[in-house]
């Protein structure tokens, strides 16, 4: 009978240790949380930064493979031209 009576205060004992135990660790995680945040804030910002120098650099980019473009195509259409006996020799 005894045990009946004391279930209920020992179920909200564990209860309460439970809880407390659990918001313990909660604010425990807080700092791990913070630093976490603080890299992915210095992640961002270093991807911002390299994002902002391939912007400046893609344009360059872009023309330096248009002229190795044209000279792709001009290497391509003078090996078309046949090769003859009386052709002018480059080496």
């Amino acid at each position: 009978m005894f045990s009946a009576v004391l279930a209920g205060p020992q179920v909200t004992v564990h209860l309460v240790r439970r809880l407390f135990a659990a918001v313990l660790e909660a604010a425990e995680a807080v700092p791990r949380i913070a630093s976490a945040l603080d890299d992915v804030r210095a992640t961002l910002r270093h991807l911002e930064r390299l994002l902002a120098y391939v912007a400046e650099e893609l344009p360059d980019l872009a023309d330096q493979v248009e002229q190795i473009r044209a000279r792709v195509d001009g290497i391509e259409q003078v090996s078309k031209d046949p090769v003859t006996p009386a052709s002018r020799r480059s080496g």
